[in-house]
């Protein structure tokens, strides 16, 4: 075991950060917390993440040659970032999943649907966004927005939408038992928190292009989509596919979380590199004689 990987014995965040069974109450999760993390803070969160790093671009390198080897039955990996505006989905993608090969990564961000996304059965385009075999796909926004926006913002009748609770625990359940790990995130930013970095963007001009005054007008909302992020996390947090809560509010802890539990995740998969599929001695002699 490595210096960096004994400092993390003991329990695994993804146990740490995973919601529990049962109802949910988002201010039961203390969105500065640092649970798990095996440094000191903020001053050496640069050299934990950097040594996490190291680990998770070769775990990924062999889930990604297994990709290319065995492509009918090699796993995937998807990352469901989900949180408020500001709460970090950009800086987690910059910092944490840059940390490994751009190559062996799928990013899809889901916007408001375009018409001919609405005139489909809400997951269609998630179904067209999943990683292929050996990938990591990122969703930046997801299948929740079909839960969250469209609930808080009344989009479609509410019948709908309660609907669509089950309908994503079997998505999920499908996806899972088609070899993909599925790594739910809720990246959890504190009221006050989200106003700070709201007046930060406003107060510097290279922030401006970051700004978006609807922004503003979701926060005005944020009871109402506290409740609905409550209400995905209790009825969408499987055994197979469950949620984990992410502090926020220190975007060092944050971005460290999310890599770890990728590692994690990566880790917990048991990949071993792809046999060759030539005769090495043979290939051994052609280089040699070449």
């Amino acid at each position: 075991m490595s210096s960096h990987s004994a400092k993390r014995a003991g329990r695994p965040l993804s146990e740490l950060l995973r919601v529990p069974a049962g109802p949910v109450r988002l201010a039961d999760f203390d969105p500065s917390a640092t649970p798990g993390y095996p440094g000191h803070g903020k001053s050496d969160s640069q050299e934990e993440t950097d040594a996490l790093g190291v680990e998770l671009s070769d775990l990924q390198e062999v889930l990604y040659a297994n990709g290319r080897s065995e492509p009918e039955t090699a796993p995937g990996v998807l990352v469901v970032l989900q949180g408020m505006d500001t709460s970090g989905k950009g800086g987690v993608i910059r910092h944490a999943i840059g940390l490994v090969d751009p190559q062996g990564v799928q990013l899809a961000a889901f916007k408001a649907p375009t018409a001919e996304e609405r005139a489909h059965d809400f997951l269609w385009r998630i179904r067209k966004a999943l990683p292929g075999p050996g990938m990591i796909g990122i969703f930046d926004r997801s299948h929740y927005e079909d839960v969250l926006v469209v609930r808080v913002e009344s989009l479609v009748p509410e019948a709908e939408w309660r609907r669509r609770y089950d309908q994503i625990n079997e998505f999920e359940a499908e996806l899972v038992a088609g070899g993909t790990t599925v790594i739910k995130c809720m990246l959890n930013v504190s009221f006050e928190e989200q106003r700070r970095r709201l007046a930060e963007r406003l107060a510097e001009p290279s922030k401006y292009w970051k700004y978006n005054p609807g922004d503003v007008d979701a926060r005005l909302k944020w009871p109402a989509y506290q409740e609905a992020y409550a209400a995905a996390l209790e009825l969408c947090n499987t055994p197979d596919a469950p949620w984990h809560v992410i502090p926020a509010d220190r975007k060092w802890y944050r971005n460290w979380a999310v890599a770890e539990l990728l590692r994690e995740a990566l880790a917990d998969l048991k990949l071993d590199w792809p046999p060759a599929e030539f005769d090495v001695a043979t290939e051994q002699a052609r280089v040699e004689a070449s």
